[in-house]
């Protein structure tokens, strides 16, 4: 029987790009087409990564204290979500966050700061939390998030050793002002051209579940395809009560993994990270995801806390995956119902004297 997805997979393995109607019929397929959607894309996974899952660590710099409005983040300006809110931490105390994760098999690191972008003194303290952590750990990728860039900031990144920059586009140009009013697309769109020009490698990714119409979620992975984003990670919506997108619940699991095969087939040799909310949205279909994902966060998110470490590294395993980096890996071969999760306020790691999730 002819399998449209199928051969789908087959016109991207031959160099054909996504096309507009493609992608639709990916976002609209039906229920009982859900296996044959998810092969399809684990055929493109599996080509260009092997049995690979690459861990990522998140450590949160600062918390809060944000002067920017984007309705979907607990960190914004007037949020009353109850999260952490802190200033800087000290050198030392990133690093040790930064060990953690890298102990538990992250082979990249994302530093974060909340904040619309850095000044010249926060780059260079940035810099010298990523020079001792280097010095300690050599081999870790460190990806940098301190939001829109300023003329020179990227240079000055990646002269300290910064490999990588994320920055995400989070939605449509069409659908932005209506997730944010202090700064406009436009703005992140820059700031990943000026990581590039840098020589930074580009993270880009989206927000899936503020109520984006499948043409703009279409947009928004074509505007990522076109800027030629390295890492694309898929996060889907929590709702913080306390911000405007507070009891918005939006997706099923089946959606969450049409959306992850959307990225697949649009950019099939591309990172593809399942990102923040994945546990809460996609649920127990988060082991099915990563034949389409390639790519997770570990342990805790910014301000929300994840599943627990050992587990994610259990699904790895009992999944048929290995770790990246570990003696396992393999080279890549040529040829619902609605809501549901708990969303729990982080409480450890960075901030805090309690130990990380990792």
């Amino acid at each position: 029987m002819f399998n449209y997805f199928d051969d789908l997979a087959g016109r991207q393995l031959t160099g054909t790009t996504l096309t507009r109607m493609e992608a639709l019929a990916i976002l609209e397929s039906a229920d009982d087409q859900l296996l044959e959607v998810v092969a399809a894309a684990a055929r493109l996974r599996r080509t260009h990564f092997g049995n690979t899952v690459k861990v990522n660590y998140l450590v949160n710099l600062k918390s809060g204290l944000c002067p920017e409005d984007c309705t979907y983040c607990s960190q914004r300006l007037g949020s009353a979500a109850q999260i952490l809110k802190y200033t800087w931490l000290k050198t030392e105390d990133a690093v040790a966050q930064a060990t953690t994760g890298i102990r538990a098999g992250a082979s990249r690191v994302c530093m974060v700061a909340s904040g619309k972008g850095p000044s010249d003194r926060d780059v260079d303290r940035v810099a010298g939390m990523v020079s001792e952590l280097k010095d300690q750990h050599p081999d870790v990728e460190v990806c940098a998030c301190l939001g829109i860039l300023k003329e020179g900031q990227a240079g000055r990144l990646k002269a300290a050793g910064v490999d990588a920059y994320n920055h995400n586009l989070n939605t449509s140009e069409e659908m932005y002002a209506d997730i944010c009013s202090t700064h406009e697309f436009s703005d992140r769109v820059r700031t990943v051209e000026q990581a590039k020009d840098a020589g930074l490698s580009p993270c880009s990714g989206v927000i899936v579940g503020m109520g984006e119409s499948h043409d703009q979620l279409i947009d928004a992975v074509f505007a990522l395809r076109e800027l030629g984003s390295d890492s694309i990670p898929v996060n889907f919506l929590m709702p913080f009560d306390g911000t405007p997108l507070e009891g918005t619940w939006l997706l099923t699991p089946a959606a969450c993994l049409r959306v992850l095969a959307l990225v697949r087939f649009a950019c099939p040799a591309t990172e593809l990270r399942m990102a923040g909310g994945r546990e809460m949205h996609l649920r127990t279909l988060q082991p099915l995801a990563l034949h389409v994902a390639n790519s997770l966060f570990l342990g805790d998110y910014l301000t929300s806390e994840g599943q627990q470490a050992t587990a994610d590294l259990d699904m790895i395993a009992d999944n048929g995956f290995v770790v990246l980096g570990s003696k396992q890996a393999q080279e890549p071969d040529d040829g619902g119902t609605f809501g549901g999760g708990s969303l729990t306020i982080r409480r450890r790691g960075a901030g805090t004297e309690m130990a990380p999730n990792a």
